[in-house]
């Protein structure tokens, strides 16, 4: 009579007052039309779409980056931490299910000196909670959820680490660029400054012409040191993501992994040039972002974290039952007996020193505080495609001007060395001549660099690289 009282009981609370502990989350998240600014305009199809196999095509480039992703501390230690979260979320799918203890006793007693009294029991307890204000499909949900953010953190680090690698890897061809033309430069520099020296002894020109262009010479000199340098530091800096001890890393001549292959003849268009980039994208892909599918998540989570706390107010309701083989009974009797037993119990919170308000509170304000992140996570996503958009644009507008000022200052070192050589220009013209082509010889490089950098910023914030 009682169980049957405490079932009815049950039932009218649910349906007077569990109303909504087993609704659903709905995404509040939304992506405004004009998330990468008014004045972008995009066409119908993805970059983000592009797997980084089809986006970076250079085979030392690929290998290079599958072997950091096999590798690399940090990847692997999210891996864990998805697989901490499976089990966590298949721990919560088996709570619907009751447990089952085997735990048998004996006991040895004598009052008073008297005769041993041995006395066992041999029980099976079982106890099912019953879910019936959504407890436990509300953890359910609120595992799944967090197990999503755990796989979602590891495509976030996986399309951070393919950034990374090839930045790092255009940045090596970059300064084997660097040191080419710092390498020409020397031996054409040295010409000049043997040539120079020739003059001085002949008496056409100062000595202080010599040891200008000596200066000048020796700049040159500690590039190339620096430059090496260079290339070590970023060489290290990869075997590090590799989780291995430095070593030289392979990679291709400069300038093959940033021609796009749609790109036809030599005309200086570039991986950077979104003439040849399928950029275009609606709004509403960026929602392919991992941090913005990791920020719906989160509210996601927080929101069953709420239901969890709501369910709290209501009871919890009990099976429990135990069967076995016992000789003690109230009297100890030989031969056991079988002894079966059934208990339900609902336990009603009705004053919990205001633990369970504060808790719903909590939960309710973690709520709006992660829907209010979650919109500035899209403002800061359509600004990082704004920002890299911009970028592709100026190294492509740059690119046309760098090319001519490389051609015209060679035509102009040309000349100034010629009329030196027969005596009509000086040491100070040639001096200003040569600079003046390396530095836009090494901008130039350094201009497709950027470029490259940008359209790889474009492509992560496009939410690309996570497949």
């Amino acid at each position: 009579m009682k169980i049957r009282l405490i079932l009815i009981a049950a039932a009218v609370s649910l349906t007077l007052t569990g109303c909504g502990c087993f609704d659903k989350y709905e995404s509040k998240g939304s992506i405004p039309a004009d998330a990468y600014g008014n004045d972008v305009k995009l066409t119908e199809t993805s970059l983000a779409q592009m797997s980084w196999r089809e986006f970076f095509t250079d085979p030392l480039l690929q290998q290079l980056i599958d072997s950091v992703l096999a590798r690399n501390t940090d990847i692997n230690s999210v891996r864990i931490a998805v697989e901490k979260s499976e089990a966590s979320l298949k721990a919560a799918k088996l709570a619907y299910l009751p447990s089952l203890y085997f735990s048998p006793q004996g006991t040895l007693s004598s009052f008073d000196y008297g005769p041993v009294s041995k006395t066992y029991n041999l029980p099976l307890q079982l106890s099912l909670d019953i879910d019936a204000f959504g407890s436990i499909t509300n953890q359910k949900r609120k595992s799944q959820a967090v197990l999503m953010q755990a796989k979602i953190r590891e495509e976030s680090l996986r399309a951070n680490l393919v950034s990374t690698v090839a930045q790092q890897y255009f940045m090596l061809q970059l300064l084997d660029r660097q040191l080419q033309i710092l390498t020409a430069t020397d031996s054409l520099w040295n010409a000049s400054l043997e040539t120079e020296k020739t003059l001085w002894e002949n008496g056409k020109i100062y000595s202080t012409a010599v040891n200008q262009m000596e200066s000048s010479y020796l700049n040159v000199k500690t590039q190339i040191v620096d430059t090496r340098r260079n290339i070590r530091s970023v060489e290290n800096a990869i075997c590090r993501l590799l989780a291995q001890t430095p070593q030289h890393i392979k990679r291709s001549a400069w300038g093959s992994s940033l021609h796009h292959p749609e790109a036809k003849g030599d005309t200086g268009q570039r991986m950077f040039d979104t003439q040849f980039l399928l950029t275009g994208v609606p709004a509403m892909l960026l929602k392919n972002r991992p941090d913005i599918r990791l920020a719906d998540y989160a509210m996601e989570e927080a929101f069953y974290n709420t239901q969890v706390a709501r369910s709290a107010f209501f009871p919890s309701i009990t099976l429990s039952g135990t069967a076995g083989w016992t000789n003690s009974a109230g009297a100890v009797v030989n031969p056991g007996k079988i002894l079966l037993n059934a208990v339900a119990s609902l336990t009603q919170p009705i004053f919990a020193r205001g633990r369970l308000k504060s808790n719903l509170k909590i939960a309710k304000l973690t709520e709006e505080d992660l829907q209010r992140k979650y919109v500035q996570t899209v403002i800061d996503a359509g600004n990082q495609v704004n920002e890299a958009l911009a970028d592709c644009q100026a190294a492509r507008e740059k690119h046309g001007y760098y090319h001519r000022q490389v051609e015209v200052l060679h035509e102009a070192y040309k000349g100034t060395h010629e009329l030196m050589d027969n005596g009509k220009a000086n040491y100070l013209e040639v001096l200003t001549a040569q600079e003046s082509l390396l530095n836009a010889q090494l901008n130039e490089a350094m201009n497709m660099y950027n470029g490259a950098k940008a359209v790889i910023a474009l492509y992560i914030a496009l939410g690309g690289a996570t497949k």
